[in-house]
């Protein structure tokens, strides 16, 4: 459902804090001085908030804008469902975070639902 190019990088910084957090484990096990694991603590959640957000922004919007034109690529204007991708490409420019993966997954309906009609068609 994600490309993989765009999700590369998100997987890299998930690869880091797994790191980061092996490190933690470590330095409980030692009982290492508890300002340090405050400070890898805080890098950790910090370092989850960055993939968080590189994700939806760069990575589900990224996703989204393809799909949308692929969409719009593969409707001509008579598929049936013409209005809904219309509907969610004026949206997109606006779109919340957390409005990206119910959008992402809403147009990945349609575009399936456009390419089954678009076979059909060809068959015929």
């Amino acid at each position: 459902m994600l490309p993989r190019d765009l999700t590369q990088d998100v997987k890299t910084r998930l690869a880091t804090i797994r790191g980061q957090v092996d490190g933690l484990i470590r330095m409980m096990d030692k009982e290492d001085d508890p300002e340090k694991i405050i400070i890898q603590f805080k890098a950790v959640n910090h370092g989850i908030d960055s993939a968080y957000n590189l994700l939806l922004d760069e990575v589900f919007r990224k996703a989204l804008a393809a799909r949308i034109v692929e969409g719009a690529d593969a409707c001509p204007g008579d598929c049936g469902n013409e209005e809904m991708i219309e509907s969610i490409r004026i949206q997109f420019p606006t779109l919340k975070f957390d409005e990206l993966g119910r959008k992402l997954k809403e147009i990945n309906r349609i575009v399936d639902a456009v390419n089954a009609y678009n076979s059909k068609i060809t068959e015929i």
